[in-house]
């Protein structure tokens, strides 16, 4: 299993579709291990975007992803990065694909309404930024085995 951190942004949250992405992603059977609404301080914002410190949108990246609260959503899966990613659409709404969140909601080049983590390093260096361990809940998700296939995906008899 994989874990990846879903971020919805301000503008995603200012306009009341934090139910709806976390929704897309359940109902693509991904299991929910964390949630947290919280409000990004600029400390936190630098170090999460430390990759981008010097470029010329930084500072409106961090001025915006600190000028309202955000959901940050810890996604467990097999191919959960992957998954969310595809998901989420191209970067830019109005270059997103419909039938993704960035397509069927954004129209914005700036306001993309979601972040997801782009590789495994990534996600844990993410999801320990917005996670204490403790607040990633271990379960079964009774609904795994009829989402994945136990022999084929899990490696493991039913």
């Amino acid at each position: 299993m994989e874990r990846t951190l879903i971020l919805a942004k301000p503008d995603a949250v200012q306009r009341g579709l934090i139910g709806r992405l976390l929704t897309r992603f359940e109902e693509k059977g991904l299991k929910v291990v964390g949630l947290k609404f919280l409000r990004i301080t600029p400390e936190l914002a630098s170090k999460h975007y430390a990759d981008h410190a010097g470029k010329p949108f930084y500072d409106g990246l961090v001025r915006f992803m600190t000028s309202a609260p955000v959901a940050a959503f810890a996604l467990e899966g097999i191919g959960a990065i992957a998954i969310c990613r595809k998901l989420m659409g191209a970067t830019f709404g109005s270059k997103a694909e419909a039938g993704t969140i960035r397509g069927d909601f954004g129209v914005s080049n700036s306001f993309n309404l979601i972040h997801g983590s782009d590789s495994p390093e990534a996600a844990e260096k993410e999801l320990g930024l917005f996670f204490a361990p403790n607040e990633l809940v271990e379960y079964e998700h009774s609904g795994f085995r009829w989402i994945y296939d136990p022999v084929e995906e899990l490696g493991q008899e039913a």
